[in-house]
C-alpha cells in the first residue's frame, strides 16, 4: 500500500494574462493551468479541488463565514511502501456431501388442469361498468355509469 503526503494550496481569485486569451474564463484557466505544473515540476499530483468554510472575524466582535477554494495535491512518500494487509483465509474443511435432491413425480394432467383454473378465476373482482355517453365535441367519460347500470 502507498503513503502520500498531501499540500493544499489556495486557488488562483484571478486569471493571468497572456497573448492571445481574451475572456475571463481563458485567462483563468491559464492562472490554473500555471498553478497545476509548477506543483507538478515539484512532484506533486493534482488530486481534487475543494471549497471550505472559514470563519473570519468582521470589526471588534462580529464573525462571518466565508468559502475558501483549495487546490490538493498529493505525491507518494519515497521507500514508504507498505505491504497491503494480508486476509486471513480459513483452511478448507471437506464439506459434508448432501444427498441429491430428489424431485416428485408430477402428473402434467394435472398441471394443465390447474393452470386452466388460474387462469379462469378472476383476479380482482368484478370490473366496473363504464359509461359510454358522449355529447358532441366530447370524449367520452370514464367513470361508473349512472345509476349504477351499464349504458346500452
Amino acid at each position: 500500500m502507498q503513503r502520500y503526503e498531501y499540500r493544499v494550496i489556495p486557488a488562483p481569485r484571478r486569471g493571468e494574462k497572456a497573448k492571445g486569451l481574451k475572456t475571463t474564463e481563458a485567462r483563468f484557466a491559464n492562472s490554473l493551468t500555471i498553478a497545476m505544473n509548477q506543483m507538478a515540476v515539484e512532484g506533486w499530483e493534482y488530486l481534487r479541488a475543494d471549497t471550505l468554510p472559514a470563519e473570519e472575524r468582521v470589526g471588534l466582535t462580529g464573525r462571518t463565514t466565508t468559502f475558501q477554494h483549495m487546490l490538493v495535491f498529493r505525491r507518494a512518500l519515497a521507500g514508504a511502501e507498505v505491504a497491503a494487509p494480508t486476509k486471513l483465509i480459513a483452511p478448507p474443511q471437506a464439506e459434508p456431501e448432501a444427498p441429491e435432491a430428489v424431485l416428485p413425480e408430477v402428473d402434467p394432467m394435472d398441471v394443465a388442469a390447474r393452470r386452466a383454473a388460474l387462469i379462469a378465476r378472476p383476479q380482482f373482482g368484478p370490473s366496473p361498468k363504464l359509461s359510454t355517453r358522449t355529447e358532441p365535441g366530447l370524449a367520452p367519460s370514464v367513470g361508473p355509469a349512472p345509476g349504477g347500470q351499464a349504458a346500452e
